[in-house]
């Protein structure tokens, strides 16, 4: 009877598989992303500043002409505390939203390194779940930054608001999955303004300047299916600590989102890049 020592059946069991089943190597991805960008830090400001003005062009201009809007619970905020947590949602978006259609499409299309993974035992869900992870972390610390600004403007003023980070984590999650997804389909760089054509509108109209109340009830329902409404609802609601059951939808619809996400984009990889 012929034994197998464990390394031989694992380096066996790599070779009997098929590369779509590889799983546990997304953290070398993950790796290589802050390896990439440990020298180009900079990078990572241009996802964050430009909440950021907008916050403080709330705060020191068109704050001073709205005095006061109706938030979560029905309860009076000021203007820049009704808009800093929907900005923190969209700051987690836009650097999730980045990194995972800009930083795949060139990986993928151009610099074929996805393709050179592949020669190793990482399949794509590993290659998905990497990006994706990078893309999270991104967002996930312009949302700590953006806090940050908001503690120092007295913005916080709940202890609830201390959710606001994982919140934004699994905000950023839901959009990088996606996100990644949908950069499969592009084949030129042109076609990178039907994501701006997405985010955009999304970032306007959901209700992040002004509560769901102002459309017309035919368009209400229209907004209530866009993911950034979702994210600011959850985010505005957590900021200051009025907590109902609506949440658990926001964060399910996160969620699936994220799922759904995750699943997709690891298919895609496999259908392009194994064919």
């Amino acid at each position: 009877m012929v034994t197998v020592d464990a390394p031989a059946r694992r380096g066996l069991l790599l070779r009997v598989l098929p590369p779509s089943l590889y799983a546990g190597r997304a953290s070398a991805l993950l790796e290589r992303s802050v390896l990439a960008y440990s020298r180009a830090w900079l990078v990572f400001l241009s996802g964050f500043l430009e909440p950021l003005f907008y916050l403080l062009a709330f705060q020191i201009g068109f704050g001073k002409l709205v005095s006061e809007v109706t938030g979560p619970g029905g309860q009076p905020l000021s203007y820049v505390a009704f808009v800093a947590p929907a900005l923190l949602a969209a700051s987690a978006m836009n650097g999730a939203v980045f990194d995972s259609t800009y930083g795949v499409f060139f990986k993928f299309r151009y610099q074929k390194t996805y393709d050179a993974m592949l020669a190793t035992p990482i399949g794509p869900l590993d290659i998905a779940l990497g990006e994706i992870a990078w893309a999270v972390l991104r967002g996930g610390l312009y949302a700590l930054a953006f806090f940050g600004v908001m503690g120092a403007l007295g913005l916080v003023t709940s202890p609830w608001a201390l959710l606001l980070v994982p919140a934004a984590v699994l905000v950023s999650f839901a959009f990088s999955a996606i996100g990644m997804a949908c950069a499969t389909f592009l084949r030129s760089t042109s076609q990178f303004d039907y994501i701006n054509l997405a985010v955009m509108p999304m970032f306007f109209f959901s209700t992040t300047f002004y509560p769901l109340s102002v459309y017309p009830e035919p368009l209400q329902y229209v907004v209530q299916c866009l993911p950034l409404y979702h994210a600011v609802e959850l985010t505005r609601g957590l900021s200051v600590g009025v907590l109902d059951a609506g949440m658990i939808g926001h964060v399910a619809y996160l969620v699936v989102l994220a799922g759904l996400g995750v699943h997709w984009a690891s298919r895609r990889l496999s259908g392009l890049l194994l064919r």
